[in-house]
């Protein structure tokens, strides 16, 4: 059976700029055999969260690439000029290009790699591989949408499958009720419902922001805005705060002991986490105040406030909704649920349990491997389930650029020598042309 040097489980983003790497490596003479997996049938990204009006919330320069390699090929600019539109994009005197035009240029990315990934994958296991009581490769085990099961063998092992919806805990008995739907999959669920009239959106960060503000623009529904906070506060991007993103602040958290990280997550959390933009706020302000303005009372916002159960009935979804400063409880029907309530970052712990005799509590160092006794030698790396221990960027694409280059000098100390490069010859970069 054929060995790859290194296997990636998922091909969104963290692992497309980790081929990049790999290829610029192939022009140099330093060749992996490098493979890609990925679920969903092609590349996809954030597919049903692609709003009207929605766009970036973090600069283009931040891209795949351009903080590591600016003369790319595979920079956000070169895209624009492969596209014919990098002077219109010019015009338009922005540094946050639409949520479908950063797809599109991830996609653009993507489909260079296409003899890498094997799309409609989904990996269900990874075993140890190995003689006696060493273990030398990893044994990737794999389905694709027919059914096939695949096996792979690989030296090393990057995992970059993103996050999983996290669902409160009073909504977990309503997995199979299409009427609750988490904030990843929502405009395919919302196509699925009967004519709604009443939704709960669940949540007060970016996401319930856009969600809500889409709903508004559809006629004849009416939504319950749910947080449990008294107000809806901005994403912080002052120069200074934005800092905090930079490759060299990760050294600085990744070097503080735990109780010290801790503390720095929580001070600039709102840099990330229930802070959606300004702008956005500001229209679902004017929303609310023009309710007040006419007296017709279509969406209500009900501010500190929070979930404390949900049951499904032929009516619709019972929810009890508590009232968190005096207890009260009130209870409504909805059409449909929408849970904008964030992500959960331990897939990886699910796919390598055969493995936790050799992770133990799967705790990385600072170049994001996998801590394995002697005799464990394949090196096993974690893409975007880092945060506890490297800050807040970890799951953004702010680092996107700097990590894949650190992962790539791990491997080249642990792999065997390179190979002889394959032939490739990319298309020309901006670099250089008129």
């Amino acid at each position: 059976m054929r060995i790859h040097d290194l296997i990636g489980i998922g091909f969104g983003p963290s692992n497309i700029a980790l081929a990049i790497a790999l290829e610029e490596q192939d022009q140099r003479g330093q060749a992996r055999d490098a493979f890609f997996i990925e679920r969903q049938p092609a590349f996809a990204w954030h597919p049903d969260m692609m709003l009207d009006h929605a766009h970036m919330q973090i600069s283009f320069l931040k891209d795949l690439v351009t903080p590591r390699a600016p003369s790319s090929h595979y920079t956000f600019l070169n895209y624009l000029h492969a596209k014919g539109r990098l002077q219109d994009f010019i015009n338009l005197q922005t540094f946050f290009p639409s949520r479908h035009e950063f797809n599109d240029y991830l996609s653009w990315v993507a489909s260079h790699f296409e003899e890498r990934c094997s799309y409609g994958e989904e990996v269900v296991e990874v075993l140890p591989h190995g003689e006696d009581d060493d273990i030398t490769l990893l044994r990737v085990c794999s389905r694709d949408a027919n059914g096939n099961h695949h096996e792979r063998l690989t030296r090393s092992l990057v995992i970059g499958v993103g996050g999983a919806p996290n669902v409160p805990p009073c909504f977990a008995g309503l997995y199979d009720d299409p009427r609750v739907f988490h904030s990843s999959h929502y405009l395919k669920e919302l196509a699925r419902q009967k004519s709604p009239r009443r939704i709960a959106v669940v949540g007060a960060g970016q996401s319930a922001a856009e969600i809500f503000l889409d709903l508004h623009n559809r006629p004849g529904i009416e939504v319950d805005l749910i947080t449990r906070a008294w107000a809806f506060k901005p994403s912080d991007d002052s120069p200074f705060v934005n800092e905090i993103f930079n490759p060299e602040y990760t050294d600085y958290v990744f070097n503080n002991p735990t109780g010290q990280r801790q503390a720095l997550m929580q001070e600039y959390k709102s840099t990330n986490y229930s802070a959606p933009d300004l702008a956005l706020i500001e229209q679902i302000y004017n929303v609310f105040y023009q309710q007040k303005v006419t007296g017709e009372t279509r969406h209500r916002f009900r501010r500190r406030h929070e979930v404390t159960h949900a049951e499904s009935t032929a009516d619709g979804v019972r929810l009890d909704i508590t009232e968190l400063d005096s207890g009260a409880t009130d209870t409504a029907n909805f059409d449909a649920v929408v849970l904008a309530t964030g992500y959960r970052r331990d897939v990886h712990e699910t796919l390598l349990d055969p493995l936790k005799p050799y992770l133990g509590d799967f705790a990385v160092d600072r170049h994001y491997r996998v801590f394995t006794p002697p005799h464990f030698k394949p090196a096993i790396f974690l893409q975007g389930c880092c945060e506890p221990t490297h800050g807040l960027s970890d799951t953004l694409l702010s680092i996107l650029a700097s990590r894949t280059q650190e992962i790539c000098e791990v491997l080249d100390a642990t792999l065997p020598a390179a190979q002889t490069p394959r032939v490739h010859t990319p298309a020309a970069s901006l670099v250089g042309t008129n």
